[in-house]
């Protein structure tokens, strides 16, 4: 008896006829079935069926309906079309004719619609466009869970918004909280930027994005790669975290690191971790690193920042600082804080030091030390060391390297004179007013001496080694910036090992999707909470 009623609990449940104006049996046109006319109305565990006309194949427990069509889930899914049929003993629903199904978020219009209420799926394989108040999706096909309120398309999938399209191939929609998750590549387009990834989130009600592999943002004049970008579509600010990339092409530069803030609207950027700005400049590059690097400010009228411990680095120039500022309007590169300078063979040092260019030519044109200028260079063949020393110094570039230099206030000079043969002639030690020398090929070819001149040239056995340096003289060889990669510190290069591993890891796992936010599997809990 126990295993009787057990079948019997298991057997499916009939649909029940609740109304119809007319009922009629055929058994020649529609052999085994009642035929429903007029205000039909029929009942299936919980789905309720209304409809013109309809054939009630008892037996099978199948419907086969006609004329305004609709089948009502609870207040969760409403499903109309001009012909349905419905299996009672399978609980599936097949909707054709101008398909629409609706939920309390969206409403989908295609040609047919299938429902399998066993597993609370809904899928269409015929061109469909969802609508709700913040998008139009049109798809080629797509597949809607009830429970979890989620659209999903495996094939080309566009979301149509006032401000943005988003285009797929894969593509997660809750229709509930607007939230969109994006696998493989996948495009988002508007007048502001332009959008690649190929795993991302989307939040299309608060427009807030998070994006990861391969992703980068492309505005008019800057492009942002990241191994992971946040997007703020409403304020236009951008962060990206592991591996950087921010390029600007009007103004021929990039910036690396591995963390930046960029504010679109006000035209800044902050850069830190193992940041460097890189700027292209008389056919060559000038890497400028800082722990911290803040571009600001329009073309034409950008500024560059730099903080902590600031190095850069030119084919034919290096030097060090604690902060740097550059604008582009004026051409100006100020180096602030201990500031030493690498050029050509000659190493400069001064309280302030300013590096100015050429708007016009876009080539650097002269140097300004103040207070306390030290030129020191090595003797070609020997120990020695070619010192210049004032209170300021004012010099001109000529293809990149200090040519017409010129010392003045409490100038003095220790410089080793040599023949063309590179025999020592004499040690120039002298002190006047002022200074100038003029440089070539890495040499000073002269030295002109102004005013209140007082010194010599000596012999070498008469100028003992004590009488050989100036005051103030500090040779800093070992801290040159020989190359773009002198310029990180150890810490940061060790830094950057551990990223190189993780970004590694990372990759390693491209294909695995990305996961559902918690904010998204609560969003209906936390509009009850409120």
């Amino acid at each position: 008896m126990l295993v009787t009623n057990l079948v019997l609990a298991q057997a499916p449940k009939k649909i029940i006829v609740e109304n119809s104006d007319f009922a009629d049996v055929n058994q020649v046109e529609i052999p085994d079935a009642l035929l429903l006319i007029g205000n039909v109305r029929v009942n299936h565990d919980g789905v309720v069926m209304t409809c013109n006309k309809a054939y009630y194949f008892q037996k099978e427990n199948y419907i086969k309906a006609f004329g305004n069509v609709q089948m009502v889930q609870g207040d969760t899914l409403f499903l109309n079309s001009k012909y349905a049929e419905y299996n009672g003993n399978v609980k599936k629903a097949y909707a054709s004719g101008d398909a629409v199904m609706s939920s309390p978020e969206s409403t989908l219009t295609t040609e047919i619609i299938n429902f399998d209420r066993n597993i609370q799926e809904v899928f269409y394989d015929t061109p469909g466009t969802i609508t709700n108040k913040e998008n139009t999706l049109k798809s080629n096909s797509g597949r809607y869970y009830v429970k979890q309120k989620k659209f999903q398309f495996l094939t080309a999938v566009t979301i149509t918004n006032p401000t943005y399209v988003i285009k797929s191939n894969h593509l997660d929609y809750f229709s509930n909280s607007g939230h969109s998750y994006l696998f493989g590549p996948s495009t988002i387009t508007s007048k502001a930027n332009y959008i690649y990834t190929e795993k991302g989130f989307y939040d299309t009600k608060k427009n807030l994005a998070h994006f990861l592999n391969k992703s980068y943002i492309r505005y008019d004049d800057r492009v942002i790669k990241g191994d992971s970008l946040y997007y703020d579509r409403n304020r236009e600010f951008a962060s990206a975290t592991r591996n950087v990339k921010i390029t600007d092409s009007i103004n021929r530069g990039i910036v690396k690191g591995h963390y930046a803030e960029v504010y679109k609207k006000l035209d800044s950027m902050y850069v830190t971790k193992r940041a460097v700005a890189v700027n292209f400049v008389e056919n060559d590059s000038v890497y400028i690193h800082g722990k911290k690097l803040m571009v600001t400010g329009k073309e034409g009228n950008r500024i560059i920042r730099a903080f902590n411990n600031v190095r850069f680095f030119k084919t034919d120039m290096s030097g060090k600082c604690d902060s740097i500022h550059s604008s582009s309007k004026t051409a100006l590169t100020k180096m602030i804080g201990n500031p030493i300078l690498w050029n050509a063979e000659n190493q400069i040092t001064g309280d302030v030091m300013h590096l100015i260019g050429n708007n016009t030519t876009q080539k650097l044109d002269s140097l300004k030390v103040l207070n306390n200028t030290f030129i020191v260079s090595k003797d070609t063949i020997g120990t020695g060391y070619n010192q210049v020393k004032g209170q300021d110094l004012y010099g001109k570039f000529q293809e990149g390297k200090l040519h017409d230099v010129d010392i003045v206030k409490n100038a003095e000079v220790i410089y080793y004179m040599r023949n063309e043969a590179q025999e020592l002639i004499g040690i120039n030690k002298n002190k006047s007013s002022k200074i100038n020398l003029i440089i070539e090929d890495n040499e000073v070819e002269t030295i002109t001496f102004f005013q209140q001149i007082d010194g010599d040239i000596f012999p070498e056995k008469d100028l003992p080694e004590n009488a050989r340096k100036l005051r103030g003289l500090v040779w800093r060889g070992d801290e040159r910036i020989k190359s773009k990669d002198d310029i990180f510190p150890p810490e940061e290069n060790e830094d950057n090992d551990k990223i190189a591993k993780a970004t590694k890891t990372a990759e390693a796992k491209e294909d695995i999707p990305m996961k559902i936010r918690k904010e998204t599997l609560n969003y209906d809990k936390k509009k009850v909470k409120k």
